[in-house]
């Protein structure tokens, strides 16, 4: 369903029981809400799973292409407040995850707990935000499909390259299908985020950390640094995973979802 906030419309995917907890999924760059699919089957038998495309995604509205981190957040917030979901579990992944934590930072009260999966509290040093101005130039003069070819190395395990084709193909073409403006305005909005590790320490609600033993992009130290500084917090490495570990290794990052679910009484 097409839903309107903010000045945009967003693309939302609810499922599930609608009595169950909520649990809402924010994506990675440059994806979409598709990328849950294998995490929606798994926790929707008991929950009601919420995932939904960020602005310029998938099937939400591009706009100017003018993106912040903070009005991702925005968007996040009013999203929850249209549901009416007032503590959800918050799961997401890369720039989902940049988004879960400045989220976490700014409304710690609106959320139950926290997944963090394959990403890091830290702002962009200089080198990064330089990849990222290149990637701006590149996306812009060579387009989102050969944007996909050079991305998709970087965001898989080697192994997963051939043993997930399927996961490949959705993330290929959800990449082709993307306006290179909604991919600039991305890279932009990620080069300019704010740091939040000096927040972790604050964060008072049970949290998961999963991260790809092989992820290069954000790699395991990242993530066990942050598992150090948020109390009581638990860590597990997806084994033979990049940096897309719900899609390489599916059944492995499900079962530990669906444990610390468990765990924290849903």
């Amino acid at each position: 369903m097409m839903i309107s906030l903010n000045g945009t419309s967003l693309h939302v995917e609810d499922a599930g029981d609608p009595r169950g907890s909520p649990v809402v999924f924010v994506h990675g760059f440059p994806f979409s809400g598709a990328m849950w699919q294998p995490q929606v089957a798994a926790v929707s038998h008991r929950h009601r799973a919420v995932t939904y495309d960020l602005r310029g995604m998938g099937r939400s509205a591009v706009g100017d292409g003018q993106y912040t981190i903070e009005g991702h957040v925005d968007d996040l917030i009013a999203l929850l407040d249209h549901l009416g979901l007032t503590s959800p579990v918050i799961v997401g992944l890369s720039m989902g995850g940049y988004v879960t934590l400045r989220a976490v930072e700014r409304h710690p009260e609106r959320f139950r707990a926290v997944v963090l999966c394959d990403t890091r509290s830290e702002a962009d040093d200089d080198a990064a935000k330089l990849k990222r101005a290149a990637g701006v130039a590149g996306v812009k003069r060579d387009g989102s499909a050969a944007f996909a070819e050079t991305f998709i190395p970087a965001v898989f395990a080697p192994a997963s390259l051939t043993a997930r084709p399927e996961a490949v193909s959705l993330i290929r073409e959800t990449i082709a299908a993307t306006p290179p403006l909604a991919i600039a305005g991305q890279l932009l909005a990620m080069a300019g985020r704010t740091d939040t590790s000096a927040s972790l320490e604050r964060i008072a609600v049970p949290t998961l950390i999963l991260c790809g033993e092989l992820d290069s992009v954000t790699p395991p130290a990242l993530s066990r640094a942050m598992h150090e500084h948020i109390p009581g917090s638990q860590l597990a490495l997806v084994p033979g995973a990049g940096h897309l570990s719900n899609l390489e290794d599916p059944g492995f990052f499900n079962d530990r979802l669906l444990d610390f679910l468990a765990g924290i009484g849903d």
